[in-house]
């Protein structure tokens, strides 16, 4: 710790996707010695991982969707939850106010506003979420997870600073760790996720487009799957038909062992999936959740395949013999899935819970600097600041 002591609040939706990132910036501001506290709903106070010392505060947020008639309810929870966070601002008396999307957030950064405390938006997907939209002219700082975000303000682009996803200390301890490569007769590993739950698609699909592969690659094959419970026995009679070695499971407890041994990762884009495979450098067959809100899990995939990390398979086109096609163009070339991990590490950022953090004590502190500013000069993405010179572009090692 090199300054003072200082208090900080963070308001995040209940799903892992916008907690975890807020949980390892807490953790990353409590090692720095600062207090924080967290302002989340009810599904966010039961999901597991949250740090020990950050005290968790639930607020009604209020819902909108797409019914007018459950408008009138959703704005009085807001002014509710408005009031709720104001009380706590009295007591805690917080340096800066940090959202991370999700309906808790908007009452939470309204108060904010109207206490005048300093405000920054983190956004981890490629498409500015809805709540952050709303909230992105009014704040003092946006952190994105991506070089290219849609659906930013053109009045709020000035703010725009690239930092990353943070990721779990036990990802970012397999960074410099090789690519496991592997050998025309050693075992080809490939790990299969859908999220937490599961995805039926993949339960449908990947076992029977690993069949189609040629001999020489199907011999070879160790697959590691997590399944939704309805479709664990219907997956593991179909890989047994296939004569496919496959371990299956609901919940993996050591999810980032087997992605560290993985030499393949097949699942969804999601933005915490695509920041842990470019942290650990792992090639990828990526297929994006179709109703994901403005399809921001195909947002999500575009640096990645761009690169050479990944391949995308659009839901409609995710057939067995078009995942055997793709997979094939990564394992049958000289070094194919090797140069792809690299590809996929060369994006990764693994300072981001760091960068963010700066940011914030900056914005909370004495004036605003730049960690890594990403501004729209003419179509093109420039960076400059700090850590520019010290990390690399936009805070990426290189010449793994």
């Amino acid at each position: 710790m090199t300054g003072p002591t200082r208090h900080y609040v963070l308001a995040a939706g209940g799903t892992g996707g916008h907690l975890l990132p807020a949980f390892a910036l807490a953790v990353e501001l409590e090692r720095r010695g600062h207090h924080v506290a967290l302002i989340t709903d009810q599904r966010g106070a039961a999901i597991p991982g949250r740090p020990d010392a950050l005290t968790t505060h639930v607020i009604p947020a209020g819902r909108f969707g797409g019914n007018p008639l459950h408008w009138p309810g959703g704005v009085l929870a807001v002014l509710r939850g408005r009031g709720m966070a104001l009380r706590l601002f009295d007591s805690f008396q917080p340096s800066a106010v940090v959202g991370f999307g999700g309906y808790p957030s908007l009452p939470t950064l309204l108060a904010a506003r109207s206490a005048g405390i300093p405000t920054v938006l983190h956004e981890q997907n490629a498409v500015l979420g809805r709540v952050n939209r709303l909230l992105a002219r009014r704040v003092d700082a946006i952190a994105t997870a991506f070089e290219q975000v849609d659906r930013i303000p053109a009045a709020a682009r000035r703010k725009v600073h690239l930092v990353g996803n943070p990721v779990r200390a036990e990802l970012l301890d397999l960074r410099g760790e090789p690519y496991p490569r592997p050998t025309d007769e050693g075992l080809l590993r490939v790990l299969v996720t859908g999220g937490s739950q599961g995805a039926r698609i993949l339960s449908a699909v990947v076992a029977d487009g690993l069949a189609m592969l040629p001999p020489a690659l199907r011999q070879r094959l160790q697959v590691t799957q997590q399944c939704r419970p309805e479709d664990l026995e219907t997956v593991r009679a179909r890989y047994r038909e296939h004569g496919i070695p496959a371990e299956l499971g609901t919940y993996f407890t050591d999810m980032a062992a087997r992605l560290a041994d993985a030499h393949l990762f097949i699942g969804r884009a999601g933005a915490s999936t695509i920041a842990e495979l470019s942290v650990v450098g792992r090639p990828a067959i990526l297929v994006p959740l179709a109703i994901a809100t403005d399809d921001h899990q195909a947002a999500n995939t575009r640096e990645l395949v761009a690169a050479g990390g990944a391949r995308a398979i659009r839901e409609h086109a995710f057939q067995p013999k078009e995942l055997a096609r793709q997979i094939k163009v990564l394992a049958e070339r000289p070094d194919g899935l090797a140069n792809a991990a690299h590809a996929a590490w060369n994006c990764g950022r693994p300072y981001a819970a760091r960068d963010l953090a700066d940011l914030v004590e900056q914005c909370g502190g004495a004036g605003l600097m730049d960690v890594i500013r990403v501004h729209d000069r003419q179509g093109k993405a420039a960076t400059a600041g700090p850590r520019g010179a010290a990390a690399g572009i936009n805070g990426r090692e290189r010449g793994r």
